[in-house]
């Protein structure tokens, strides 16, 4: 591990609450980058590289969530903290769906802050030496080969795997014990302007339980998260 600092990009258009912000992350030990609008947030997330992002939802000349779904729209995994004085459950679900790793409204305890903050550093820094898949992925009685597009299902059976079910499953592997987002999916195997229904994502699911669960009823590896997205576990 190198000796730098955790970078982390701080987007606050309050000015008081991001100078009391910015001196209690800098006093433990994290470098920090102040931005106050939205576009700034853009500008400084393509020049520079940040271990973390706390970002405020109501931000001058483009708002939080636009700003964090537009992170995600380059494939950017940087850990996003979404900061709101929108406290309904719909809200939060939004900033999730949208790419938010987590969301924390106003006021909140300096304490927690720090905590979150501290967790989502090492969810970065796990990002950070994540190595990339190999060509054959085992688990259970099941293998995947996605490079040839096929794989070996629980009961032994070899069978050809679309190029869209290889992405999915590459993408929910790569992020294994993590829920990945409805949107984030859409974005990675879609496309952005192709927006296919909850359904379709659905109907994906069913099919990898069907060949790699001994009990697609109660699955082992592929796991729907309502309102969110979905989730393959392997412990």
């Amino acid at each position: 591990m190198s000796d730098r600092k955790i970078s982390i990009l701080l987007v606050e258009d309050e000015e008081n609450l991001q100078e009391a912000l910015k001196l209690n992350l800098e006093l433990e030990n994290y470098e920090v980058t102040g931005v106050y609008d939205g576009v700034e947030a853009l500008q400084a997330v393509q020049h520079e590289h940040f271990d973390l992002i706390i970002l405020d939802v109501m931000l001058p000349e483009l708002d939080g969530i636009s700003v964090c779904e537009n992170i995600r729209l380059q494939n950017n995994d940087i850990p996003i903290l979404i900061l709101s004085a929108k406290n309904s459950s719909a809200d939060r679900v939004l900033g999730l769906k949208k790419g938010a790793d987590d969301y924390l409204t106003k006021p909140f305890n300096l304490e927690e802050l720090l905590l979150r903050v501290s967790k989502l550093v090492e969810k970065s820094q796990r990002l950070a030496v994540r190595k990339p898949l190999e060509q054959q992925y085992q688990f259970g009685k099941n293998s995947i080969d996605f490079k040839a597009l096929e794989c070996i299902t629980k009961d032994g059976e070899k069978v050809a795997l679309t190029k869209k079910e290889i992405m999915l499953l590459k993408l929910l592997i790569e992020n294994k014990n993590e829920v990945v987002t409805r949107e984030k999916i859409l974005q990675a195997v879609w496309g952005y302007n192709v927006y296919p229904t909850t359904r379709t994502i659905d109907n994906f699911i069913l099919s990898f339980r069907k060949y790699f669960e001994e009990d697609s009823r109660n699955p082992k590896y592929f796991h729907s998260v309502r309102g969110i997205g979905y989730k393959f576990t392997e412990y």
